[in-house]
């Protein structure tokens, strides 16, 4: 007990005689910007919107040192397709992100009930629709890092550490993965919705 003691009480001492000094962890790089973004079990607009705010700064970053690299890199040609995953990573998750924070705003259907708050509705889909541009936006992004993955030169390479991005760089080839598609339908469907708001009058509802 005494020895416990004698313990505690030297270690009190020597925290408050030495304190430790807390260093600094500066973000720079987009790996550690990258770091940062993260999915909520519940995503809730502010949570998307921090998402989407670490995901920029990521795409504006310089690539870290290969040393630190999310994947094992061991030559320049490897160095070179991380890269392009990366970006074409990157692109794709703020595609996503703009996407999930449109549904956040979006209407899906123009109920007549809904006729009292017709231009708060309005409103609403606007802010969706922006969303969904900067969705498409990211996703024409996306495609052009991913042709560049796709390159001949590249054909026998695979970089194992970011094997989900590599699927991903290849369904892009293939036409399996196309937010394209997806952005297209919603806009469509959010015109409709639109029109079907504009339409209603003092005697919708």
């Amino acid at each position: 007990m005494r020895r416990t003691f004698f313990a505690v009480t030297a270690f009190i001492l020597i925290t408050a005689l030495y304190p430790f000094k807390a260093h600094p962890y500066y973000v720079q790089f987009k790996e550690q910007y990258y770091r940062l973004y993260h999915i909520h079990y519940n995503q809730y607009p502010d949570d998307i919107m921090e998402n989407i705010y670490w995901l920029e700064k990521a795409v504006a970053a310089d690539f870290c040192n290969p040393l630190y690299a999310v994947a094992k890199i061991e030559d320049k040609t490897q160095w070179e397709k991380y890269r392009y995953l990366f970006m074409m990573h990157l692109n794709l998750k703020l595609s996503e992100q703009h996407l999930r924070l449109g549904v956040k705003w979006d209407k899906q259907v123009a109920y007549f009930y809904n006729a009292p708050w017709k231009e708060q509705n309005l409103e609403c889909l606007k802010k969706a629709e922006i969303c969904y541009n900067a969705a498409e936006k990211y996703w024409q992004e996306a495609l052009l890092w991913a042709e560049k993955a796709n390159q001949k030169k590249f054909q026998f390479l695979f970089l194992t550490d970011v094997q989900n991005w590599e699927d991903d760089a290849f369904k892009i080839k293939e036409g399996k993965l196309d937010y394209g598609k997806t952005i297209s339908r919603e806009l469509m469907r959010l015109e409709k919705v639109r029109a079907d708001f504009e339409a209603m009058d003092e005697n919708t509802y």
